[in-house]
């Protein structure tokens, strides 16, 4: 068992009660394999309710590079690659899982983790013509990599550009939860999936045991993605589990309230940071927080606490990433909050 308490990650715990528990009350029920059962297909039932689009296909893997790799190597012609920020997930911390599908990522700056139309519009100019990949797909991240959202007006924008130009617009929604209840966002499921080709909603970090919803806007652009799963190894047979994580999270407002308590305990973590004289990195907005920190006070709060020092500054200080979760209790923060020293 670890003795520290640990703000490295938002899936250190298991998961919610209410999924625990329906896997137990249907354990012994017979269901059909391969996602067929009746735990998945009312979970899709729930989310096509959530974004109201009873025409989305909806499939359930197992994790987020998962998904990633899957959805961009399956909708990529095989010339084709992807736009996303320098800082992205699928660029950073995924083991060059989509170059090893055999497409190469275009990577641009981030703004605060973010990308612009600018930075899109940069990358088509320079792909010129047939002796250089084709961009045929925009990849970002909500929350991004550094807990920054986008707006809905720059979601807009960027989903406008995409069409205009002919490039797919793919969001990656591992901490979805988190990105639509933060009390700076602006922008709710439904106005999500209508701005994107295709997205996926993440459980394993938002009390599930494992899963993510890949969820494509329409029919046609999912044609043959049941096949490409199962080439790929990501089919289950025992699909019930996984249907039975977003059954439970979906089956009320479950989801989007485990979200919000991770915001929230991170929003009072980072308002005490502020009132004892530290300065972020990046504004805190979501369940990922970036304190910058001196070292001797790293090595303090690393006496008990597990955290990540993400980027050094300099022979002083460094960054720090603080994640919360749907479980971290409110004692714990108020815990942290009394070992953390003033900054002058």
């Amino acid at each position: 068992m670890q003795s520290k308490i640990s703000f490295k990650n938002d899936y250190s715990e298991g998961a919610h009660p209410n999924i625990l528990n329906l896997l137990i009350l249907t354990n012994l029920d017979q269901e059909t394999g391969y996602g067929e059962d009746n735990l998945s297909i009312k979970a899709k039932s729930f989310i096509k309710r959530s974004i109201n689009n009873p025409d989305a296909e909806i499939y359930f893997v197992s994790g987020g590079t998962q998904a990633n790799m899957l959805v961009i190597s399956h909708l990529l012609k095989p010339y084709e690659s992807v736009i996303a920020a320098d800082t992205g997930h699928i660029e950073v911390h995924e083991t060059g899982a989509i170059e090893n599908t055999g497409h190469k990522i275009n990577c641009i700056p981030n703004q605060d983790g973010k990308i612009a139309v600018k930075g899109i519009q940069a990358a088509l100019d320079y792909h010129t013509d047939n002796h250089m990949v084709k961009p045929a797909m925009v990849y970002i991240s909500q929350c991004t990599e550094i807990g920054s959202i986008y707006s809905k007006a720059e979601l807009e924008e960027i989903s406008q550009f995409c069409k205009s130009n002919n490039l797919l617009l793919f969001v990656d929604g591992a901490r979805l939860a988190t990105a639509l209840t933060s009390s700076h966002a602006d922008l709710n499921i439904e106005e999500l999936a209508n701005l994107a080709d295709v997205f996926y909603i993440g459980a394993t970090k938002n009390a599930g045991l494992l899963g993510e919803a890949i969820v494509f806007k329409n029919k046609e652009l999912a044609q043959g993605f049941d096949y490409y799963i199962k080439q790929k190894g990501a089919l289950m047979a025992k699909g019930r589990i996984l249907g039975a994580q977003f059954y439970a999270l979906f089956e009320d407002n479950l989801f989007f309230d485990l979200g919000k308590h991770a915001n929230q305990m991170a929003a009072k973590l980072a308002d005490a940071f502020q009132s004892k004289g530290y300065e972020f990195s990046s504004n805190p907005v979501s369940n990922q927080i970036f304190p910058i920190l001196p070292y001797p006070i790293i090595k303090e709060l690393h006496k008990k606490y597990e955290f990540y020092v993400w980027q050094k500054l300099d022979h002083d200080k460094a960054v720090v990433r603080l994640v919360t979760s749907w479980a971290t209790p409110e004692t714990t923060i108020d815990q942290f909050i009394a070992d953390l020293p003033k900054a002058f």
